[in-house]
């Protein structure tokens, strides 16, 4: 074993636990627990997980969470009549809530909002329009945003000795 190996270990295991603490350590600082387990399952069906990370790997449900609490109240009672209407729904539908559906039932629901008018639409609307403006400010949504070298030109430095 060489020294980089040693230093790559040891760094590793000096913050691998702090890492993991930092996980189970969140709670939500709006949500319930139901609310946030929603949160988490709509949002990665709005941007799953595919050979990229997911809205559930970004942490999406952590920052929507932060912004509601925080931001202003006609919003954050929209999206929370809003995931009660989801769960609404779904109860009246299939017999459970968002969260207890089948991937398929869930996206079907899903579908149904899309396609129709009203609060589910209007709710769902509003949760793609959070997801992806989150997700994309995310280290993980902008290295998406970059992957091939997908960043236009305009973004990056215009001086010609750095081209």
């Amino acid at each position: 074993m060489n020294r980089r190996d040693l230093i790559k270990i040891s760094a590793t295991a000096v913050t691998a636990p702090a890492a993991m603490a930092q996980a189970t350590a969140w709670k939500p600082l709006l949500f319930d627990t139901h609310q946030n387990d929603t949160v988490v399952a709509l949002t990665e069906l709005i941007i799953p997980a595919t050979d990229t990370p997911g809205a559930k790997a970004a942490g999406v449900n952590r920052y929507i969470d932060l912004l509601l609490n925080d931001g202003p109240v006609e919003q954050r009672n929209q999206f929370l009549s809003g995931l009660a209407y989801l769960d609404g729904q779904c109860i009246a539908k299939y017999g459970k809530p968002f969260v207890n559906c089948s991937a398929a039932e869930q996206t079907a629901m899903l579908s149904e909002f899309e396609k129709g008018s009203g609060p589910g639409n209007g709710f769902f609307r509003m949760a793609k329009t959070m997801t992806s403006r989150i997700y994309y400010a995310t280290d993980i949504g902008g290295k998406e945003l970059n992957k091939g070298g997908r960043v236009p030109a305009t973004y990056g430095c215009q001086d010609a000795a750095h081209k």
